[in-house]
């Protein structure tokens, strides 16, 4: 079933890493700016058609290669903690964003200011992600190195896939954004806005309410959900590699998928079909964005944003 999208639904679109840096790219600031240029050319085209959006972004790459530049300049400057190299991705990337959206907003005769909003995602410093931390960040190194990390800095290595050693980090749930008032506030007053990047800045509060970065890194499509829920959004689109989702994924039998209720969507992440590092996080997003009132979310590649939200192309999800 397609969801109709009418110009009263507010639309927060998720873009995924790869509608910044994508895998095989040389790095470059001039390739990661023309790839997102592609990006903000349909959320341009949405806008022109009367659509209200708010956007967020992963940053994936991008901030593993700040932390990579960290470990490259210790001997001459102190390395920034992990929730500032968070901080640095959100504002650079931002930063391109909301200067590329402009001037192709400007290209459709639209005068439109672009905000990017530095925003703090609060976790629970008691989240199971701390104790196990999973998400593979910045440079690969050797066993040996490895091992002097580990009793130098206390970070958990951990062997990746034979490519060499990576440090993983916490990924815990997002609980809440900081500034979720303050974004609606400047999405109602009419900027498109261009918040929690990289799933927000990971901060924990204290006993006395007081709020420190922690070293961790957030799922960007659950804290899009949070981002829908502060500012009213009705509609959630979660921007990936592939057109639709499918299941039976990489086999002779996959089957893409048009559209599913969320009571298939936890059936099948049940059975194992989205698994934890790829359409996981994603679906678990996209259940609790409609089991609290959202009309329906879209996944979809990033060339086919403004043809799934049409409902000519993408997965749709609905209650």
């Amino acid at each position: 079933m397609k969801v109709p999208v009418g110009k009263e639904d507010a639309i927060v679109v998720a873009l995924g890493g790869n509608a910044i840096l994508p895998k095989k790219s040389d790095g470059s600031f001039g390739e990661q700016k023309a790839t997102t240029r592609l990006t903000m050319r349909a959320v341009a085209r949405l806008i022109a058609d009367g659509h209200k959006l708010i956007l967020t972004h992963g940053n994936g790459p991008v901030v593993g290669n700040i932390v990579i530049r960290n470990e490259a300049a210790a001997a001459q400057i102190p390395a920034m903690p992990l929730d500032v190299c968070v901080a640095d991705s959100m504002g650079g990337i931002g930063y391109m964003i909301q200067q590329v959206l402009r001037n192709e907003l400007r290209s459709l005769g639209i005068e439109r200011d672009v905000i990017t909003l530095i925003t703090q995602v609060e976790v629970d410093l008691h989240d199971p992600a701390f104790r196990n931390p999973t998400k593979p960040i910045g440079p690969f190194y050797t066993e040996q190195q490895a091992e002097k990390l580990q009793r130098k800095k206390g970070w958990k290595m951990v062997e990746d896939a034979g490519r060499g050693w990576r440090r993983v980090v916490p990924s815990p749930m997002p609980i809440r954004i900081i500034e979720g008032d303050a974004v609606k506030r400047i999405v109602d007053a009419g900027p498109v806005v261009v918040a929690v990047g990289g799933g927000g800045i990971p901060v924990g509060s204290g006993a006395e309410g007081n709020l420190e970065g922690l070293e961790a890194v957030i799922d960007k499509d659950r804290t899009g959900f949070l981002l829908a829920q502060a500012t009213g959004a009705s509609i959630f689109a979660i921007l990936t590699g592939v057109e639709k989702v499918a299941i039976d994924y990489g086999k002779p039998e996959q089957r893409d998928l048009d559209s599913f209720t969320t009571a298939e969507a936890r059936r099948w992440l049940e059975s194992g079909q989205f698994p934890p590092g790829s359409m996981g996080p994603k679906i678990e997003a996209a259940i609790a964005f409609l089991e609290r009132g959202g009309k329906g979310v879209l996944i979809t590649s990033v060339d086919n944003l403004y043809e799934g939200i049409k409902g000519d192309a993408g997965t749709w999800i609905t209650p």
